[in-house]
């Protein structure tokens, strides 16, 4: 049996530790004896359906069906794919497009379908796709699987769907033996105790640090955990703490815009609104770190207990299953201060004192995680030395063997093994340190500038929406290469207002990195092109700038 089921079955005793789902209005608790229970109905219930290597899609939005309806899948032999959910500004027709491009790449022949999704059941039927209904199947008599289907550790356990800036679909490859790999550096480097410790979660399940960290982890060694839908979150941020606060949650993940979300709203509560010093783990990955907003939500959460060394910044990315560095525990959020001239120009990272000239200010995330390797390379694949700026790569148990996409598959690792991830950093005691994508640095005058440096300045502007302002490379590659600002803001539609934003972002942009853009578009809120798990589409959004 493989090491991730057997994990899960092992872990499902009469401990009393489980899934708590439903909050805030339905809090229901199952303990993982439950839940695998009600994964071997749903197996048994699945019969032919689930068959040795089956693809099975999942959509459905409550973690507490989506839960058993992994293992089941797992337990039946089958791998997983978590479709992506469509949001409130999501154009359905084009979600139902997308959706069956997606099992058409991956060969998905079942999808399991959960509230609210059974709306997709025509457009299945009229393509030929196979479902179930998930909540039937979780109450239903059927006979449990009687004993899991063995599969290899080389066997397909999850199709994670990448959420990258371009629209064309892409699903990672992950085996049973990366999934378990990565899972037991995380519990080492965590130090994850599963009588102890409760996860908090309100991350998506289709985005691998929802699925993988927040929800397989828990499941697979028995730890407690809850669990609330990116919805419940988005309509109410303050939920995240209190969720914390009334569970003792010791461990959460989130990525950085939530932090400057919840600092902000904390910093404005009441006294004794929560109760925060239960926190011990909080993981900062997903998307860059800004050391300012990281900093501002320890800050803010000092007041309800908070530890400020319970922050633990990150490097993770699906193509290693999910973890690829954790900074040092017990140390909170470290900073390495660098010369900006000599990283945009000489592609060095040279220390200098906060206050020392114009500066860039990066969080460390920490050494690579036990059985992963993390080096950087020239354009010509030369390793570089401690604090040279160059290429990202990544090598170990957990880097997965390839991709699946609509023209067929794709290897993600050269013939040594090593995975190129596409992030522009560098090393500096063993720690690992990321600038930004190289495919959107913009290079002018010979200077390498980071699109992250030129969206906090923006984002600093009064009027703009947290988080939500963009820069995009113009006439990529070409001695004449330039860049613009895309941003929302409720401004927008007041020909003033708007006037005055422009002039306030580009002056910020000036004083951040020395250039001005060639324009600043201000766009209403909700308009920016974004990933389903909120990434910016940058390619997507280039194009709403005038040409």
């Amino acid at each position: 049996m493989e090491k991730i089921v057997a994990s899960a079955r092992e872990n499902a005793g009469p401990h009393g530790r489980g899934l708590t789902t439903g909050e805030p209005a339905q809090p229901r608790h199952r303990t993982w004896a439950d839940v695998h229970a009600e994964a071997l109905r749903i197996a048994g219930g699945l019969g032919s359906d689930l068959r040795l290597g089956s693809v099975v899609a999942i959509l459905a939005a409550d973690p507490g069906l989506i839960a058993p309806a992994v293992q089941a899948v797992w337990l039946g032999g089958g791998s997983v794919t978590m479709l992506h959910q469509p949001t409130p500004r999501t154009n359905l027709a084009h979600w139902a497009e997308d959706t069956l491009r997606v099992l058409k790449m991956i060969d998905a022949r079942l999808v399991l379908l959960g509230p609210p999704f059974e709306q997709l059941t025509g457009v299945l039927e009229e393509n030929g796709i196979a479902y179930r209904n998930l909540a039937e199947l979780v109450v239903s008599d059927t006979r449990p699987l009687a004993e899991p289907v063995p599969v290899g550790e080389d066997a397909t356990a999850l199709l994670q769907l990448t959420s990258g800036s371009t629209a064309e679909p892409k699903a990672v490859r992950i085996t049973h033996g990366n999934l378990y790999a990565n899972l037991v550096a995380m519990v080492r480097a965590a130090e994850l105790d599963a009588a102890r410790d409760v996860a908090v979660s309100w991350l998506p399940l289709f985005h691998d640090m929802g699925m993988v960290g927040c929800l397989t982890v828990p499941m697979a060694i028995g730890m407690a955990a809850v669990k609330v839908t990116p919805a419940d979150f988005l309509a109410r941020p303050l939920l995240w703490p209190e969720l914390i606060s009334k569970y003792r949650g010791t461990v959460t993940a989130a990525p950085n815009f939530a932090y400057a979300i919840v600092g902000r709203r904390m910093a404005r509560a009441d006294d004794g609104a929560f109760d925060l010093s239960s926190l011990r783990f909080t993981l900062n990955g997903a998307e860059p770190i800004d050391p300012a907003a990281a900093q501002a939500f320890t800050d803010a959460g000092a007041r309800f207990g908070l530890d400020p060394t319970c922050m633990v910044c990150a490097f993770g990315m699906a193509e290693a299953t999910l973890a690829v560095s954790f900074a040092p525990l017990r140390r909170g959020l470290e900073v390495d201060v660098v010369d900006a001239d000599a990283l945009e120009q000489h592609r060095r990272a040279d220390p200098v004192s906060t206050g020392t000239g114009r500066a860039r200010r990066f969080a460390l995330l920490g050494r690579p995680l036990p059985g992963l390797e993390v080096d950087v390379v020239d354009d010509s694949g030369a390793r570089l030395g401690e604090r040279q700026v160059g290429r990202l790569r990544i090598r170990g148990e957990a880097v997965t063997p390839g991709y699946l996409t609509v023209d067929g598959p794709l290897a993600t690792q050269n013939a040594d093994g090593w995975l190129d991830t596409g992030d522009e950093g560098y090393l500096v005691d063993g720690q690992v340190v990321i600038c930004g994508r190289r495919k959107d640095v913009i290079i002018m005058g010979g200077r390498n500038i980071y699109p992250v440096d030129i969206e906090r300045a923006a984002c600093q502007v009064e009027g703009v929406r947290p988080g939500n302002a963009a820069a995009v490379r113009q006439d990529a590659g070409s001695r004449r290469e330039r860049f613009a600002v895309v941003l929302e803001s409720t401004l927008a539609g007041d020909e003033a207002a708007e006037k005055t934003l422009r002039k306030e972002v580009a002056a910020r942009v000036v004083d951040a990195v020395g250039v001005r853009p060639s324009a600043v578009v201000v766009l209403p809120p909700g308009s920016l092109p974004k990933t389903p798990s909120g990434k910016l589409r940058r390619a997507a959004t280039a194009a709403l700038v005038p040409s």
